[in-house]
């Protein structure tokens, strides 16, 4: 009978033991945190004559950080106005005679219109219509003559005007503008150097707002939505620092867990990949593993 007894206070204590063991504390998703990184590149070529940014510096959107050397583009852009000055004076002679030719062609009109008057009260003759007549076609065709030669000057004219406007496209896109606001990650350019067309000059990323990109199973979707607040957890000194998330998406499609995951079960199974957008207190790092705990 005491062995019956020991026997059955040992197989309480056991079951005892693995119910704490496999209690619900276990988190319901593993990942790490990311943040949307931005590429920063160049926007013309030339000598970086300011370039005043560096890695860890807070910057805003819309600031100015620095400018590409536009001295060529000034240079000629002034080439480009005297051109077009000198094509312009060309023309001037030219614009001169057809507005003498406007001012003949409106009398012509005006004496029509006095002659067809004339003809109806029977004071005028159709030779003196048919007379003016001509004289309204021959200054009509002086003035497309004198507007087929005068052609070629203003088409050269436009052509100007868009190479100036590409020229200050160019001298606009020389000044760096940080896009968004955000943290510097990386500088990949210093001041002084020359850069090209595309060449990355820094990377930026808002931390403010960081992503925890976790795996969660096909049985946890029912439990889960976007907009559904939930609770994150980080490794800290002392235990685990948490934090309260929102889940900002889902994957619509299912895909194989990552490598990053520990177990060999929870590599091999299905899950579907989502994004929970934490506040960041300054704590949390690109790449920082955390955990996902829903709040049921």
């Amino acid at each position: 009978m005491k062995n019956y007894n020991y026997i059955i206070g040992i197989s309480a204590i056991t079951i005892s033991l693995f119910s704490c063991g496999s209690g619900d504390d276990k988190a319901d998703g593993y990942g790490n945190f990311e943040a949307t990184e931005i590429t920063v590149s160049a926007e013309n070529s030339g000598k970086l004559m300011q370039f005043d940014v560096n890695e860890g510096d807070v910057i805003e959107k819309d600031q100015f950080i620095g400018y590409i050397d536009t001295i060529p583009l000034s240079l000629k852009r002034e080439q480009l106005e005297v051109s077009k000055a000198i094509i312009s004076s060309k023309s001037k002679g030219v614009l001169s005679q057809i507005a003498v030719l406007n001012a003949k062609l409106k009398t012509a009109h005006t004496n029509k219109t006095r002659i067809v008057n004339l003809i109806k009260d029977n004071a005028g003759t159709q030779k003196q219509l048919d007379d003016i007549e001509g004289e309204i076609d021959v200054i009509k065709n002086q003035i497309r003559s004198v507007e087929i030669q005068n052609a070629p000057v203003v088409n050269e004219l436009k052509s100007i005007d868009v190479q100036l406007q590409q020229i200050d496209d160019q001298i606009q896109k020389s000044k760096i503008i940080n896009p968004i606001n955000g943290t510097v990650l990386t500088k990949y350019a210093e001041p002084n150097e020359i850069t090209a067309f595309g060449k990355p000059l820094y990377k930026i990323a808002d931390l403010n707002i960081m992503q925890l990109r976790v795996y969660i199973s096909e049985t946890q979707l029912a439990t889960i939505k976007i907009g559904k607040e939930v609770t994150v957890k980080i490794d800290e000194a002392q235990g685990m620092k948490s934090y309260t998330g929102t889940i900002s998406w889902i994957a619509s499609e299912s895909e194989f867990t990552p490598k990053i995951i520990q177990t060999k079960e929870e590599r091999v199974a299905l899950v579907y990949a989502a994004k929970v957008d934490v506040k960041n207190d300054g704590s949390l790092k690109i790449g920082m593993p955390a955990e996902l705990w829903l709040n049921n």
